[in-house]
């Protein structure tokens, strides 16, 4: 390994040895107010006012906050004590607020809907469900609303009309929720058309799918819950989609054309609500194609594209359409390495590769006049910007100054809410012109925890055995002293769709790690090769051999910290969660010897009890990939273990079922050695609220305890 080692941001975070760091921070603050009291201040759920140059925003989430971009000292409009008068209404804050118009706004708490007209100051509700509903989904043209009970897809109508889409009693047929486990991109399952007078649904036959059992320990005797949990090599879903047309109450369905069990995901409308477009993939995950259905009929009309890859395909944003007067489309593809816009027409000939880039094109936000705006990492992997493309492929930088971004364009796309952060800029809310120009600073948020004893954060990065650049994080006590020799905590998560150094305000890291440097710690993370927005080459690489190349760059980083003459190379610990959890119990039984102390939650311990639609992009089948599993199973290594390891799992963990760490458990018996396990009763793939404390505190006070 080449340990040179480059320091990109080296500025201390919170100024260290300034006198007015006097407060200890408390490791429940750091764990429960990082995204409270300590978070940034901000124009809280910004939104332009449609039409005109007039935004709002939420004061303490109490208060309707106006102003506009030629005047932007804001007035309040309306308090949520006010709204719920006017309406009969209990909101607690205004959730789900939207701008219907220039004068009408819709709020909602997931149950009931409302409108209220800020003109004649009157309102109403539109639509009220029991609490037994789920997955509510608006249409704002018809306010039509959409949504699940158990297993089936409802509808009112604007009319309050009360439509059954499905009425199917067989509890392993399941409408109108996610599909493939929320892979692919997929977080919903009902998809108005554009006029709302149709609705398109997933549906999921779960008939062959295995019954997975958590037990609930809350009941007297204690029940089984029944979940349906596709493994690896397994038996899995069938799919299909539904269209309901709501004049007709006529549904139309959609079948994979490849293969019963292969996946439909990325369903969107085609501006003429006569089309839908689905992206299908195979089984294997090696072969996508981009079809074209009859809305009406669900009548297969041709296929627009395809691509394989002899690792992976894995298609993950819907297709998009930059004009509502034409069903031309830009697709996201990553087969140039990287992701790119491409322009095609209807009949799926390309007509211009919009981007060119050799970083990682994120999302497409929307289009304003003819200009596509997209997220982006540009040059830098740690940024988060937005660039502007039209449709002859003229790119557009819109915000110049590095960092992570999100935006919000008004109507006619003269001007641009930008709210930003970075490793020295907490927080800056500005507007902008369309060309990217600052117009007005709106609030420069201060330092929020300026007051406290907290240290600083060194964003650099090592070479790699074959010469990758990655990048790193170290955080330092405020008190750090050079001459002395530190334990190290390595942070890890290590796999696909996670990159923790950002250039963000605290640099992608929890604040309880701030906390851990306070009682003399480093701690210290590395983006190691597999993980994200460095494109396909990088994080293909796991690919049959998840948990090797991952560990090569996490012991490359090892080694950077050992030739650091301020590291006690002798006292290094290693924690993570889910990939993380892998990662850490990998490191400690793979790498044995080098870490005394691992703390491992959630962790996939086999690939085989994995899920299939996850599982088997990464490594195959295991039919398919027998080295590869047993190469990659904790099971295979654990006789080797040394040190302290402790286990953590959620009981009903329904991500990675606690048949992962039973297994190893049992394991580590069989070969005689000792461990520690901690279950976190009726919590699933993570420990979150009040307990988080409770874990944290378990986490960080087992690895100074036992790294001595």
């Amino acid at each position: 390994m080449k340990l040179t080692f480059k320091i990109l941001i080296a500025a201390f975070l919170f100024s260290a040895v300034s006198y007015g760091q006097s407060k200890e921070l408390t490791l429940e603050d750091a764990v429960m107010q990082q995204y409270g009291k300590f978070y940034p201040k901000s124009l809280t759920m910004f939104s332009w006012v449609p039409n005109t140059d007039c935004y709002t925003y939420l004061e303490g989430y109490q208060k309707l906050m106006k102003a506009s971009e030629r005047n932007t000292e804001a007035k309040e409009i309306l308090n949520i004590q006010e709204l719920n008068k006017k309406l009969g209404a209990e909101l607690s804050w205004f959730s789900g607020f939207k701008w219907k118009d220039e004068n009408e706004f819709w709020v909602n708490d997931g149950l009931k809907f409302y409108t209220y007209n800020t003109v004649d100051e009157k309102g109403q509700l539109i639509h009220g469900l029991d609490e037994s509903a789920e997955n509510p989904t608006f249409h704002n043209g018809t306010e039509n609303l959409a949504y699940t009970k158990r297993n089936n897809v409802y509808i009112h109508t604007g009319n309050k009309l009360k439509l059954i889409v499905t009425d199917n009693e067989d509890k392993n047929i399941v409408s109108g929720q996610a599909i493939a486990r929320s892979e692919f991109g997929i977080t919903n399952g009902l998809f108005w058309s554009p006029d709302g007078n149709s609705l398109a649904f997933y549906q999921k036959d779960e008939s062959e799918v295995a019954d997975y059992p958590l037990l609930d320990n809350t009941k007297t005797p204690g029940e089984v819950m029944f979940i349906k949990y596709p493994m690896t090599g397994q038996k899995s879903e069938k799919p299909k989609v539904g269209i309901y047309n709501i004049a007709t109450k006529k549904t139309a369905f959609i079948s994979p054309r490849e293969g019963e069990d292969n996946y439909l995901t990325n369903l969107s409308w085609t501006p003429d609500n006569k089309f839908v477009v689905i992206a299908e993939v195979n089984r294997d995950q090696d072969h996508y194609w981009l079809n074209v259905f009859d809305a009406t009929t669900g009548a297969f009309v041709r296929t627009l594209l395809e691509e394989t890859n002899d690792k992976w395909v894995e298609p993950e944003h819907v297709a998009f359409f930059p004009s509502k007067t034409s069903n031309n489309f830009v697709w996201i593809s990553e087969k140039s390495g990287f992701n790119n816009l491409y322009y095609y027409d209807f009949k799926g000939n390309l007509i211009k590769q919009l981007t060119n880039h050799e970083f990682v094109v994120k999302n497409i936000i929307g289009e304003r006049n003819g200009l596509i705006y997209y997220t982006t990492t540009g040059k830098n992997p740690l940024d988060n910007l937005v660039y502007a493309v039209d449709l002859k492929g003229k790119t557009r930088v819109i915000t110049k100054i590095s960092g992570t971004h999100s935006i919000e364009i008004t109507t006619d796309g003269k001007f641009i809410h930008d709210h930003y952060s970075s490793h020295s800029t907490p927080g800056q809310d500005v507007i902008l012109n369309a060309k990217g120009k600052l117009e007005k600073e709106l609030l420069m948020s201060d330092n929020l925890l300026a007051d406290y004893k907290i240290g600083t954060a060194e964003i650099g990065s090592i070479t790699a055995e074959d010469g990758t650049k990655l990048y790193t994080r170290l955080i330092k006590p405020s008190n750090f002293d050079a001459t002395k020799k530190y334990p190290v905590l390595v942070y890890v998560y290590g796999g696909p769709h996670a990159q923790l150094v950002t250039n963000s305000w605290l640099d992608g890291a929890s604040l309880w790690m701030y906390w851990m440097a306070e009682q003399g710690y480093l701690v210290f993370t590395i983006d190691n090769r597999g993980s994200a927005e460095r494109g396909f080459a990088f994080e293909s690489q796991i690919h049959r051999q998840c948990g090797t190349v991952e560990m090569e760059d996490q012991i490359s980083g090892v080694d950077y910290l050992k030739s650091l003459p301020y590291v006690d190379g002798e006292r290094l610990a290693v924690h993570g969660w889910s990939y993380g959890g892998f990662m850490t119990t990998s490191l400690m039984l793979r790498n044995a010897g080098v870490f005394n102390v691992g703390v491992a939650g959630g962790p996939v311990t086999n690939w085989k009890f994995y899920e299939a639609m996850y599982g088997e992009r990464y490594m195959d089948r295991p039919e398919q990939n027998p080295k590869g599993y047993e190469k990659a199973s904790l099971m295979t290594h654990a006789q080797n273990l040394e040190g302290d390891l402790l286990l953590i799992h959620g009981t009903v963990d329904d991500v990675v079922v606690m048949q992962h760490n039973f297994a190893l458990v049992q394991r580590f018996v069989e070969v005689g050695k000792q461990m520690d396990f901690f279950p976190y009763p009726m919590h699933k793939h993570n420990v979150r609220g009040e307990d988080r404390v409770h874990l944290m505190t378990k986490v960080l006070e087992y690895v100074i305890q036992k790294n001595k």
